[in-house]
């Protein structure tokens, strides 16, 4: 029996998501201290009061709350809109999987605003969607929203922004969203960096019925092994999610995890504050060793709002096909010294490396290895 026959044809020929890897794997490739900065993880952890609570909760041997009850309440009173509005998913990623599989039939369109989070195209085309790719401006990577209008068409429903956006860091301004909604798509800003920016468009989703906004506790609280994130949506769509959601989507330590997170947000906002410290420090020390490259190729660092910095090197020269791209290479040899970073091996971020923001020590130690290859 030939089961690729049964397949979806598309799914065979899509490109699966690139993932990073784990510390158990990483620090089997590294014989000192491994310094982790590949994935935008937060490098003080959960608060305290996660591990506790987590470690005290007796009902494991039962099924998690369906409908989120203590969850969305403890949500509406962080956000400030009202629990109907808000729907938790396993990590945002299941989100936007839910608002692909509610929108899309096979053929459907959305629009995402490369380079962008990838997990919008890999929901879309497991969906039966098609991807259209809005470039961001080469100078800046600002949006083209003159270019997002002018791909629409009849079967495109949904538009995905990130903001601020991975890898790039910049954010959507508020007047540029306003002419994405007024286009009648349903338009998805995700937020999953929002703590690092301070600038959000939750406060809107009430007034629109095209308008949502995602969110996750993986990054400024910690969460990421949690797989925790939520979403604000027009009072329509969050019941239309909790129709089509799996019942138990959020597991019980996972929503124990995050209403003792809420409960202790002083220290939850201390780190944040930490990394927003330490993500300007190492912007600057970045830009120094750029102006005192002695190589014939540099980091341009870019500014961020979010808990990474992208970089492009930038070349005197385009290495020959035969070469490897100099990022890649500095990428490598990095790890070989035990510091891992992101490289996206794609056309238009071939050249690019993204730094997530660890500790003091960790940018120390990541400055004094660049500076010793740049």
């Amino acid at each position: 029996m030939n089961i690729k026959k049964l397949v979806r044809p598309e799914l065979i020929a899509m490109k699966s998501y690139t993932p990073i890897e784990p510390v158990e794997i990483l620090v089997q490739q590294v014989e000192g201290k491994l310094i982790k900065l590949d994935g935008n993880e937060n490098p003080y952890g959960c608060s305290p009061k996660v591990s506790q609570a987590v470690a005290d909760y007796p009902y494991y041997h039962i099924y998690p709350d369906p409908e989120q009850r203590k969850l969305r309440e403890a949500l509406q009173e962080y956000t400030g809109v009202d629990r109907q509005h808000i729907v938790c998913g396993s990590g945002s990623d299941e989100l936007i999987d839910l608002v692909s599989r509610l929108f899309l039939e096979p053929g459907d369109r959305i629009i995402t605003c490369s380079p962008t989070f990838g997990m919008y195209p890999f929901s879309a085309e497991v969906c039966g969607g098609r991807v259209i790719e809005v470039p961001r401006k080469d100078e800046d990577f600002a949006l083209d929203i003159a270019g997002v209008k002018r791909a629409l068409d009849k079967r495109t429903k949904v538009i995905f922004i990130a903001s601020p956006n991975n890898p790039t860091g910049n954010i959507i301004e508020e007047q540029e969203l306003m002419e994405l909604v007024d286009t009648g798509r349903v338009v998805v800003i995700d937020e999953a960096y929002f703590e690092f920016s301070g600038v959000t468009m939750a406060g809107l989703v009430a007034a629109y019925r095209n308008l949502i906004v995602l969110r996750t506790f993986s990054k400024w609280a910690g969460l990421a092994g949690f797989r925790i994130g939520y979403g604000i949506f027009p009072v329509e769509i969050a019941d239309y999610l909790m129709k089509i959601k799996q019942p138990y989507n959020v597991n019980a330590a996972a929503q124990v995890a995050v209403l003792a997170s809420l409960s202790d947000l002083d220290y939850l906002h201390g780190n944040v504050n930490k990394i927003i410290t330490e993500r300007e420090r190492l912007f600057g020390k970045l830009g120094v060793i750029a102006s005192g490259a002695k190589q014939s190729h540099w980091l341009k660092p870019y500014p961020s709002r979010a808990n990474f910095i992208l970089c492009s090197l930038c070349c005197d020269s385009e290495p020959t096909p035969s070469e490897q791209s100099p990022a890649k290479e500095i990428w490598r040899q990095l790890q070989q010294r035990g510091i891992f970073i992101r490289y996206f091996d794609t056309p238009r971020l071939k050249d690019c490396l993204r730094i997530s923001v660890g500790r003091p020590e960790d940018t120390d130690a990541l400055v004094e290895a660049l500076k010793e290859m740049c």
